[in-house]
Order: structure tokens, then sequence, then C-alpha cells
């Protein structure tokens, strides 16, 4: 049995089980979305957002990319996924709350950190090195204060979450919505360790768990 057969059984216990017992409301998801809000995640496999904040279909409007970075808003160069989600979120859902959500042990950081892929070709690593060189001033003021270790690794993947709340708000309506209080932006961090999620105090750039 290949990996894949594995995924088809779960979806066929899915379907007996999950979406039987819950047809009402996957009745009603059928006539469209309506989430509350928005999460911007790493594609790590550990970190799925939906058992963090144990959220059901619906719920949450999920994007989730290498680190879990938001890029500055700008108009040329190529595809613009993270930000077609964004402007999407914001413009047609409206959703009134975005998170963005850091995780312990993120291997985008740690490339980010180690600059491993640095001078790679696409396919070999040179997409990473440059999506994750949106961490490079982050990641300069952090070796200056940290050096290079796992206390360092921890410092940027917290940077990290405040570089892509950083970047959402050089998006057109974003700093408006925010004034005008239809916007709520938050960021944390969840340790796969210990199952501690950390929430930022961007007042005092602190995080302190949930």
């Amino acid at each position: 049995m290949t990996d894949f057969d594995g995924l088809i059984d779960g979806y066929r216990r899915f379907r007996r089980d999950g979406w039987a017992n819950s047809r009402a409301r996957w009745a009603e998801l059928a006539e469209g979305q309506t989430p509350r809000v928005m999460v911007i995640a790493c594609s790590d496999s550990r970190v799925d957002p939906t058992q963090i904040f144990d959220t059901s279909p619906g719920e949450i409007f999920v994007v989730r990319n290498i680190a879990g970075l938001v890029p500055p808003f700008e108009t040329g160069g190529g595809r613009h996924g993270v930000s077609a989600a964004l402007e999407f979120a914001v413009t047609q859902l409206q959703v009134p709350d975005i998170v963005v959500l850091g995780h312990g042990a993120c291997g985008g950081v740690s490339a980010a950190l180690s600059r491993r892929f640095v001078g790679a070709k696409p396919g070999e690593g040179g997409f990473i090195a440059h999506w994750v060189d949106l961490l490079d001033e982050a990641r300069d003021g952090v070796i200056a204060e940290h050096g290079t270790g796992d206390h360092a690794a921890h410092a940027l993947e917290l940077a990290c979450v405040q570089v892509s709340l950083n970047n959402i708000r050089t998006f057109p309506g974003i700093i408006e919505r925010e004034a005008a209080g239809t916007l709520r932006l938050h960021g944390a961090h969840f340790a796969i360790a210990d199952g501690i999620l950390h929430v930022l105090d961007e007042r005092t750039g602190d995080f302190s768990p949930a």
C-alpha cells in the first residue's frame, strides 16, 4: 500500500464518519464560506492551524507557505499567491482578524539563518533561498544579538512573525481598516516541543503563553 492509498483510506473514513455526521454543516458550507479569521502559517506538516486552534471546516481561512511569510506589497515580478490570498480574505471575505502563526523548529527560518541555499539553482534550493531572504534584515539583527545557535533560531522564528505583520501593513487598505477597528492583526508562535502557544503583544514586542 502506498502513502497515497493511505490518504484514500483516510478519505473513506471521513466520508463515512466526519462528513456523514455533519451533513447539515456541510450543506451550509456548500452555499458559501464566512470565516471570521485568516491564519497565515508555515507549510510544515507538524503545524496544522485547524488542529492547534481546534476549529471546524469553514471557521478559518488558511494560507500556508515556507516559514509562514508574507512578502511586502509590490505589483511587479512573478505570481503573488500570498498577496492574492490576503486580498481575498480582506476585501472579499472581510475577515475581522488575521493571525500570523510561527512555530518552533521551523526549517524555513533555519534556512534563512544558515543561508545554506544561497547560490543554489532553482529546483535545488534556489526558490527557497529567494523566499526566505525576506528575513535577511531580521537575520542580521538576530545574529548581532544572539549569534547563530539555537537561541538565535528561536529569536528569528519570533522575528519572522513580526516581519510578516509589518509586511501585511504595506498592503493598500490594511492600516486604514486597522484604524477603523474593522481589522485586527495578531502574531503567535506555537512550540512543537511542548505544545504551548505564545501570543505577541505588539506594544512590547514580547510573546507570552496564551
